[in-house]
C-alpha cells in the first residue's frame, strides 16, 4: 500500500504537494524516493506517485491538468536539480 496516497489525492484536487526526505548520508533517502524497478514491491515514492497521478488523469473527464515535478537535493547548503541535464550544477 502506498502511504502517500492521501497526499497525492490532494494534489489531484488542485493542491500543491511536496515530499521531503531528510536524514544522514547513507540512510536510504534516495532509495525511498526512487526505489528499484524490479521487484515492483520496491518501487520508491516517485514512481508510485507518478503511477497514481497519471492513472487519475486518465480517468478524469472534462478536466485539464498541468503537472510539474522537481527532484532537488540540498547538501552542505548547495542545491542541485537531480532531474536536470547536469546533476552536478549548483542552483542559486
Amino acid at each position: 500500500v502506498f502511504s502517500g496516497f492521501p497526499h497525492f489525492q490532494g494534489v489531484m484536487e488542485g493542491y500543491n504537494g511536496s515530499i521531503f526526505a531528510y536524514g544522514q548520508t547513507g540512510s536510504g533517502k534516495s532509495f525511498t524516493m526512487q526505489g528499484v524497478v524490479d521487484p515492483s514491491s520496491q518501487k520508491g515514492i516517485i514512481p508510485r506517485a507518478f503511477e497514481h497521478i497519471f492513472e487519475s488523469v486518465q480517468c478524469a473527464e472534462n478536466t485539464k491538468f498541468l503537472l510539474r515535478a522537481s527532484y532537488l537535493e540540498i547538501y552542505n547548503e548547495d542545491i542541485r536539480d537531480l532531474r536536470g541535464a547536469d546533476t552536478k550544477q549548483k542552483l542559486e
